[in-house]
C-alpha cells in the first residue's frame, strides 16, 4: 500500500519564482508547481539509501532533451562492471530527458526501466517516467527552484 503526503509550497520557499520542483523521498512523490500556481504531482525513483541522498535546495540550470549518461567515480567504485559511457537511446539510464541540478551528478531524470519507479532504485537522482519527464522537462525552466526532502 502506497501512501503520500501533500505539500504546501509556501512552507519551503518564499515565492513560486519561475516554478517549484519538490521531491519527497520518502513518499517518492515529485510536487511540480509552475510559476502561475498550477501543481501536477508524479511518482518518481529515490537514491538506494540514505548515503546516496542529498537533500536541501538547488535548481534546475541545465536541461538536456537526448542525455548521454557516464557513471559517477563513487558509482564505479561500487560497481567496477558499469559501462563507462551510454549514449542517448534505450539503454541510457537517464531516460529521454534530464534536468541538471546546481548539485554536481545530480539529476531529476526519465527512465527507460518502468520496474523502477515508486522504489529505492538509483544512485542519487530522481526518475520519472519517460512520458511525465517530458511534461515536466517542458513546463520547467532553467531556474525553477528545487528542494530534496
Amino acid at each position: 500500500m502506497s501512501s503520500f503526503r501533500l505539500h504546501a509550497w509556501q512552507d519551503h520557499f518564499d515565492s513560486l519564482g519561475k516554478g517549484i520542483l519538490l521531491s519527497d523521498t520518502s513518499t517518492r512523490v515529485l510536487q511540480h508547481w509552475t510559476a502561475d500556481g498550477e501543481m501536477r504531482i508524479y511518482p518518481t525513483s529515490v537514491p538506494l539509501s540514505d548515503e546516496l541522498t542529498r537533500r536541501g535546495y538547488t535548481e534546475v540550470v541545465f536541461k538536456d532533451e537526448a542525455p548521454d549518461w557516464a557513471p559517477t567515480p563513487s558509482m564505479i567504485e561500487r560497481d567496477p562492471t558499469l559501462p563507462r559511457y551510454v549514449g542517448p537511446g534505450p539503454d541510457n539510464p537517464l531516460g529521454i530527458r534530464a534536468m541538471h541540478l546546481s548539485w554536481q551528478y545530480y539529476r531529476i531524470h526519465g527512465t527507460n526501466d518502468t520496474r523502477k519507479i515508486g522504489r529505492k532504485s538509483s544512485n542519487g537522482c530522481i526518475g520519472l517516467y519517460n512520458e511525465q519527464i517530458v511534461e515536466v522537462f517542458d513546463r520547467t525552466p532553467v531556474g525553477t527552484q528545487v528542494k530534496l526532502i
